[in-house]
């Protein structure tokens, strides 16, 4: 049941809220991209995962992650509770599922950062309702140009992630939408114009069949008194 303030398209009717995966290699904007979305539009909301590692002083437990135990974590995963999950560096990350499937049913919309495997483990539960945006980069020397500037990493630390970059970027096949990100503002009118487009895919507007069909019965009942 779609709840009465729930997202309205331009006809005033109910839609089914969209899956919204952003990925990138590090560097090529986007956390940024991510950023500004979750400013800019009130209809959609970030996923917060599960996981099993330790909450760092400046992470608020609900808001960047929901910290559980790793017994809890593997409960979920056996009652196929989580959505996707991944095992990184010794800890369990995953997205649950009962919270995603409420916000699509209500009309609101997700968004995920989350790694290639992710999204293909999204495909098998979710495809209908996901749609993934990958971000490149508009050349390699520009990528590291972007890592330098964030002064976060020393060089060993850049040359790893570039070289994590390969693998993701050869994976941009398995995304919808592929965005250059060659000017940020340009980049991001495009991913406004794609959950746009989205949101009133035929797939997510709950009220077409009846509309369709009252249509269809009213255009017949008129056509038989003019004949």
């Amino acid at each position: 049941m779609v709840s009465e303030d729930a997202p309205r398209d331009a006809s005033g009717r109910t839609r089914r809220g969209v899956m919204l995966i952003i990925a990138s290699p590090s560097g090529a904007g986007k956390s940024t991209l991510s950023r500004l979305l979750l400013q800019t539009d009130k209809d959609i909301a970030m996923s917060v995962s599960v996981t099993t590692r330790p909450r760092r002083p400046s992470e608020v437990d609900g808001v960047h992650y929901r910290f559980i135990a790793e017994r809890d974590f593997l409960l979920m995963r056996e009652r196929g509770e989580l959505l996707e999950h991944a095992e990184v560096h010794g800890n369990f990350y995953g997205t649950p599922r009962a919270p995603v499937e409420a916000a699509l049913e209500d009309g609101r919309d997700i968004l995920f950062d989350i790694d290639v495997q992710g999204t293909l483990q999204l495909y098998e539960t979710m495809r209908p309702d996901v749609a993934s945006v990958f971000i490149l980069p508009p050349s390699i020397a520009e990528l590291e140009k972007r890592l330098a500037r964030r002064a976060e990493d020393d060089q060993a630390t850049i040359r790893r992630r570039l070289r994590t970059a390969l693998g993701e970027i050869e994976r941009w096949r398995d995304y919808d939408y592929v965005l250059v990100n060659d000017d940020l503002e340009r980049t991001f009118h495009d991913l406004e114009a794609i959950l746009k487009a989205e949101r009133v895919r035929r797939t997510r507007r709950d009220n077409l069949v009846p509309l369709v069909e009252t249509l269809t019965r009213d255009l017949g009942e008129v056509l038989s008194r003019e004949g």
